[in-house]
Formats: structure tokens, C-alpha cells, sequence
């Protein structure tokens, strides 16, 4: 456990004095702050009175600021929201558009995982560009990433076999952790039992006491989103695994203090992105099917289809044929749009592509997205017989809880900050997840051009 005076502990280790960067102002010479982030996947912003009860999170609340309403991107989803965290930019500039990658008119169970497809650079590409050594765990699209140190979350979503350095060698995860770590840690993600989250707390600790801190970490943490995904946003287990996040993040912060430079470090807890209870599922393309945009052989195998559905969890893609065919969209749309009365389904609204880049900043391979009034969750199953489906405990589509919808529906997320650079008590209502990167740049000492958020003032001394 640790004490809420730990923010005011000297380090352990002066050997490290060697790793301190330094940056000139007009008067005086400075000690550069360095970065810590501790991403908790799925964290609500509902989660942070009890986190204020919580030995190691508590006293970041109490010393720091924090955003109670932080809106995601559209659509809320994990990859979508880590980009868009990292680059300060909206969908429809960075690219990642989904999850999974889209395929045209079929249904794909392939997950974006390389740094090459972000089109934007990242806040750690800009602190490398100012000398500052960067370090990444378990974050999503960043397989491949310049990073001094790089251990990414791109082993396939559902593999359970025992050879997981197949997709982390060949530069997709820096060298040096695979030397260091792999052979003694690797086993925590073989077989069917597997777990991101033991990988990733058995190296964050010994990089920084191995390699000493560096000067831009971003550690990320999975359970939480599992357990919502599986129980329900408010379900008791919330709380278990919100008090396991917590003893991991104490040893992060005892790992600092003894090895690192936690008087300098700005501290951030955050999350990508809420979650909502699933009242029903809506096989999409089922339905499509029915009201005869799909067509199917005898089988049921699609043979042809003017439409096709790709499910977000709480939204969904609905993309043309041919998006050439002005006739066809203007009857998938009206379809659509007389959904917004049928009193099960009871959509939100139905815009199409440029409704949804002028009001979300969002843009890829769809022509409509669409959502429902109620908390109804879209899957895309191209061999669904019937138009409702069950939830199914655990998948992140269609479990007990999902996200995935427009960033104003609730739980939505929070961001935490503590440290040098962070006043004490700010409690800023609402803001928006692309104003997280600009902020955290500013916390230690440079800008990100081009982005599309703003720094967070009010929070910075």
C-alpha cells in the first residue's frame, strides 16, 4: 500500500540522475517532468468516488485534477479511442476507423495492430522527436512503433495457442524486451488461460528498475473491460477488479519511488472509454436480409447483397454495394430512417457519410451508421437466422455491456492527472478526448501541432 505522502518521496536510486533530461528556459535551467499513464480499459467516470477510497489511487485524486465526463471519440471503441488518445486527432484523420479492419460488403475478424496505419504521429513520436526515451505496453496499433521500448497488444484477440512470439518478433515488439522478458514472462499469454494484464504488470515494474525510467510510459490495463463485458457496468466484480488495478498501480508507484524519478513524474489514470448495459442484440444483416437487401442461397450463405452491416456494439456501419448507386442509397435510407419508429429498434438517427464526418469527425468504409434510442447492441452475424440475438456473456460486441456509440451516451470515461506539472482540486466537468494528447505533451514541456483538441489549462500550474 501506499501512502497518500508518496508524492512527496525522494527517489531511491541517484544513479539515475544520469537519465534526467534537461530543458533551458529564459532564466534557469529546469529539470524535464517526465510521463506515467496507467490505462484502465473501460474505466467509467461513475468509478471515481469509489477509486477515491482505493490506498494507491485515492491519493491521485486527492493531489491532482481530473476530468469527470471525458468524451470518446465516435465510435467508442478500444482501438479508435487509444489512437485517438495518443494523437490528439479524430477518426476521420487517423484512420482507425474500427476495431477490426473493415472489408467490403463481409464480415472480418482481423484487429488493426500496426503503427503504420495511424496516420497521425503519436505523443510519443513527438516526445522522441524532442530526445525523450518512450516506452508503450499493451497498446493497441502500436505493433512495429519507433518507441525506445514497445511490447504492443497485437497478438490476435481470440488466439490461445502457445506461440505467441510469432506475432511480437521481426520488430513488432523492441528487441531489447523480447531479450529481457519473453523467456520468463512470455507464458503468462499461451493457452486458453492467458492474461494481457500479468504479461504486462510482470515487465512494467522490471523495465524501470532494468532500464531506468522512461522519461514517457504508457502502460495499459485489460480486466476491467472484461468484467463489464461480462457482468454488467455496475456489477459487484466492478469493484474486485477496480481494487486489483489498484494494487497494480501501487506497484507501479513503489516501483517509482524506488527505481525512478516519481517526484518529477506526472502521473495520469485514464480510461478509453465508458460502458452501457445491453437490454437486446439486433442482427443486423438479419434483418437487412428480411427486408430483402440480402440475399441468400438455399443454405443461407449470402449470395449477393445491396447492403451490408458492420456491427460497433452500440452502433453500427451500414455500408452500400455499390455506394455509386443513387437509388439504392436513397432506399437503404429510407428503410433506415423508418426504423426510427419501429417501437423495438427505435433508432437514433441514420446519417450518412458526410453527416457523420461534419458532426463526428468520423469517415471510412461505410455509408450510414446508425443507432438505437435504447440500449440495443448491433451484431453483424452474416448467418444470423433470426433478428434478435442474446447476449453473450464476455464478447465485446454483444455481452452484458458494450460501448461503441456516439460519445454522449453514458458511462462515458475520466481522466486523472497528479504531479508537478497538475494543480491540485481542478474538477473540470467535460471535455474531449482529443484534448488528452496536447494536455499531456504540455505536462512535460512541449506542444503537439495539428491537432484537433486543446490543452486542458485549467489543469496545468
Amino acid at each position: 500500500m501506499i501512502s497518500r505522502s508518496f508524492f512527496t518521496a525522494k527517489r531511491w536510486n541517484k544513479t539515475l540522475l544520469k537519465h534526467r533530461i534537461y530543458l533551458k528556459t529564459d532564466r534557469e535551467e529546469m529539470t524535464m517532468k517526465k510521463l506515467l499513464v496507467f490505462m484502465i480499459d473501460a474505466l467509467c467516470s461513475c468509478d471515481v468516488e469509489f477509486m477515491r477510497t482505493l490506498p494507491n489511487f485515492g491519493p491521485v485524486i486527492e493531489n491532482g485534477s481530473y476530468v469527470h465526463h471525458l468524451l470518446p471519440v465516435h465510435p467508442a471503441l478500444t482501438y479508435c479511442c487509444h489512437v485517438s488518445i495518443l494523437t490528439g486527432t479524430y477518426v476521420d484523420r487517423h484512420g482507425i476507423v474500427s476495431n477490426e479492419r473493415l472489408l467490403h460488403c463481409q464480415k472480418n475478424d482481423t484487429w488493426f495492430g500496426y503503427k503504420s496505419e495511424v496516420k497521425n504521429p503519436t505523443l510519443l513520436d513527438h516526445a522522441r522527436e524532442h530526445g525523450l526515451t518512450t516506452c508503450s505496453l499493451s497498446w493497441p496499433v502500436s505493433a512495429g512503433a519507433n518507441y525506445t521500448y514497445n511490447w504492443p497488444m497485437v497478438v490476435p484477440y481470440h488466439y490461445d495457442g502457445y506461440n505467441p512470439l510469432q506475432y511480437l518478433e521481426n520488430g513488432n515488439a523492441t528487441q531489447n524486451l523480447l531479450d529481457a522478458y519473453y523467456w520468463k514472462y512470455g507464458r503468462y499469454i499461451k493457452g486458453p488461460d492467458s492474461s494481457l494484464d500479468l504479461l504486462t504488470m510482470a515487465i512494467a515494474p522490471d523495465l524501470i528498475r532494468d532500464f531506468g525510467q522512461p522519461d514517457v510510459m504508457l502502460i495499459k490495463m485489460c480486466d476491467l473491460d472484461s468484467v463489464r463485458h461480462r457482468n454488467g457496468v455496475y456489477h459487484e466484480k466492478t469493484r474486485d477488479q477496480l481494487r486489483k488495478h489498484d494494487e497494480e498501480f501501487g506497484v507501479i508507484m513503489e516501483t517509482l519511488r524506488r527505481y525512478g524519478d516519481l517526484e518529477n513524474t506526472n502521473i495520469v489514470i485514464m480510461g478509453d472509454h465508458g460502458q452501457t448495459d445491453v437490454e437486446d442484440v439486433l442482427e443486423m444483416n438479419a434483418l437487412l436480409k428480411e427486408a430483402g437487401f440480402i440475399r441468400c442461397d438455399g443454405s443461407g450463405r449470402i449470395t449477393d447483397c445491396d447492403c451490408f452491416a458492420h456491427s460497433n456494439g452500440l452502433s453500427c456501419y451500414v455500408e452500400l454495394s455499390d455506394p455509386e448507386d443513387r437509388q439504392m442509397k436513397q432506399k437503404v435510407r429510407e428503410y433506415l430512417e423508418s426504423l426510427k419508429y419501429n417501437p423495438d429498434i427505435q433508432l437514433a438517427y441514420v446519417l450518412d457519410r458526410e453527416e457523420m464526418k461534419q458532426r463526428y469527425h468520423l469517415a471510412g468504409l461505410f455509408d450510414f451508421v446508425i443507432e438505437s434510442r435504447r440500449n440495443i447492441s448491433f451484431s453483424d452475424n452474416p448467418d444470423a437466422q433470426y433478428i434478435w440475438g442474446s447476449r453473450i456473456p464476455g464478447d465485446h460486441y454483444i455481452g452484458a455491456a458494450t460501448h461503441g456509440s456516439c460519445p454522449e451516451r453514458q458511462e462515458n470515461t475520466t481522466f486523472i492527472a497528479c504531479g508537478p506539472s497538475v494543480r491540485k482540486g481542478v474538477v473540470i466537468e467535460q471535455a474531449d478526448m482529443v484534448d488528452e494528447a496536447p494536455t499531456m505533451a504540455r505536462m512535460i514541456g512541449f506542444e503537439m501541432p495539428e491537432v484537433d483538441g486543446i490543452v486542458l489549462e485549467d489543469m496545468l500550474v
